[in-house]
């Protein structure tokens, strides 16, 4: 229908109002495929938390003595974060194959630090209260740290520009891993403690580590479906369980270890062959 401005006369049509809402839907707003395994990273992190408060902490909370319930939901908890960890790995692969939408980049942020902080923190701190040799109040600064520590890996992520193809400081999902990694073996107190503060100096540091892209990211996607079963292989109480759980914690711990120092090697050598390079510019 046709109407007459009477102060111009002349006539408007007004937009129909079947117009289809996706098309005035701001570009910013589009969830992309990428997006939707950012999101599926962001909802395991909050079920691990679920199964660590519903099947760790309330059942010590009540007293209760299944200790094959806390088993189960643990490795639940942690194969949760795994789980995420894949959807971390493939929302990147996905990402620069198709596209991702403008708010990629802060949902993957945020999502990372539900799974990779909020989750790895909360179980530290759990640790703390159900453990028997542990201290509660200084599991929870323990936690607070790998929180923080999280979180200010993340911020300058977002903020720094690195060569492409490395990280600076431990990956956050790296991190957490190796963290529930500690706690899993059981260690005494004051070494887990220790352990758990040095990765959370790791992720903050400047030690350069190579992102997961091509075979590393193959091999890295094997190494998380072995560690699903090896958890699943020790919540189910499969014969030679426990020795298989504390094998695949001790190696992703050292890996966490024995990664910074080949880093540390690489730069020192770097700096030694630019050094010797310069030296030799200057000799006539």
């Amino acid at each position: 229908m046709t109407v007459i401005d009477p102060d111009t006369q002349a006539g408007w049509v007004p937009e129909a109002a079947d117009e289809d809402d996706t098309e005035d839907m701001p570009l910013s707003m589009r969830l992309s495929i990428a997006d939707t395994l950012t999101l599926g990273n962001a909802t395991c992190g909050f079920m691990a938390v679920y199964f660590t408060t519903t099947g760790i902490l309330i059942p010590h909370l009540t007293g209760s003595n299944e200790s094959g319930m806390a088993r189960n939901s643990a490795a639940t908890a942690v194969i949760l974060m795994l789980l995420a960890a894949i959807f971390d790995l493939c929302d990147g692969l996905v990402a620069r194959k198709l596209r991702s939408s403008p708010m990629g980049a802060e949902l993957d942020n945020l999502s990372d630090l539900i799974s990779f902080g909020l989750a790895p923190a909360y179980f530290v701190l759990v640790y703390g209260m159900v453990a028997d040799d542990a201290q509660q109040r200084v599991s929870a600064l323990a936690a607070i740290v790998v929180l923080l520590a999280v979180v200010l890996r993340l911020a300058r992520f977002s903020c720094v520009t690195m060569k492409d193809g490395m990280f600076q400081g431990m990956p956050s999902p790296f991190g957490a891993l190796t963290v529930v990694s500690i706690v899993l073996l059981e260690l005494p107190f004051v070494p887990t403690l220790l352990a758990i503060v040095g990765v959370a100096w790791l992720m903050v540091s400047r030690v350069e580590y190579p992102k997961p892209r091509g075979v590393l990211a193959v091999a890295m996607l094997g190494w998380i479906v072995a560690a699903m079963g090896l958890l699943a292989a020790w919540a189910f109480d499969a014969p030679g369980g426990q020795l298989l759980l504390q094998t695949g914690c001790a190696l992703q711990v050292v890996m966490g270890a024995v990664i910074p120092l080949f880093a540390t090697a690489r730069r020192v050598n770097t700096f030694r062959d630019n050094r010797r390079e310069a030296r030799a510019a200057q000799l006539p």
